[in-house]
């Protein structure tokens, strides 16, 4: 099964070197020296990775055979694909691959069917559920413990405990509301004098 685990970035410097968003919780094994490649587009690749290292926070990496900042640069947005054995779990049992969750049922704790997980989306700031309801809508379930309060692979469910709101809008609860008094005919505040 193949995987994507980083998105190729700007490049880094004129030896070659390029900036990596990670999409992967183990950089280390799939992003590390001497590891081969695949990439989307398929003509930039195989690519296999000759040096890794972290600066400022960021994965640098230098490809064997791109030796010069215009290489790095031509291989900006391609992403890189590793081949994964589809029964190879990872490391910490609250992990999950995406291919796991796919087409997990989603559920309530009750047993009230949600529908079916059809996407995940990886966001900067967490991972969304992009759940197919039975009527044919979608609903983004944000994939944090609060909410997701297990994940059955062995039953093919995820058990959710969502906020008011998030799968009924009628049940949303307003934290705020502006202050409507006054007809509206006020001239806005300048902090001048008229």
């Amino acid at each position: 099964m193949q995987l994507v685990v980083a998105r190729i970035g700007r490049a880094h410097g004129i030896k070659g070197e390029v900036t990596v968003e990670v999409r992967t919780d183990e950089p280390e094994l799939r992003l590390g020296p001497g590891a081969v490649l695949a990439t989307e587009p398929a003509g930039a690749g195989p690519l296999t990775i000759e040096t890794g290292r972290v600066h400022s926070g960021r994965l640098l990496l230098r490809f064997e055979g791109v030796r010069d900042r215009t290489a790095a640069e031509a291989l900006r947005n391609t992403l890189l694909i590793a081949e994964v054995d589809p029964a190879e779990l990872p490391e910490d049992p609250e992990e999950f691959y995406d291919h796991q969750l796919m087409d997990l049922d989603v559920v309530l704790a009750d047993g009230t069917e949600i529908g079916r997980i059809t996407e995940i989306t990886h966001l900067p700031s967490q991972d969304l559920f992009i759940v197919e309801r039975p009527d044919g809508s979608e609903v983004m379930i944000p994939f944090v413990e609060e909410i997701v309060t297990e994940i059955d692979l062995a039953e093919q469910r995820v058990v959710i405990a969502p906020p008011p709101g998030l799968i009924d809008e009628s049940q949303a609860v307003i934290a705020s509301s502006r202050d409507e008094e006054g007809d509206g005919d006020e001239a806005p505040a300048t902090g001048k004098d008229a």
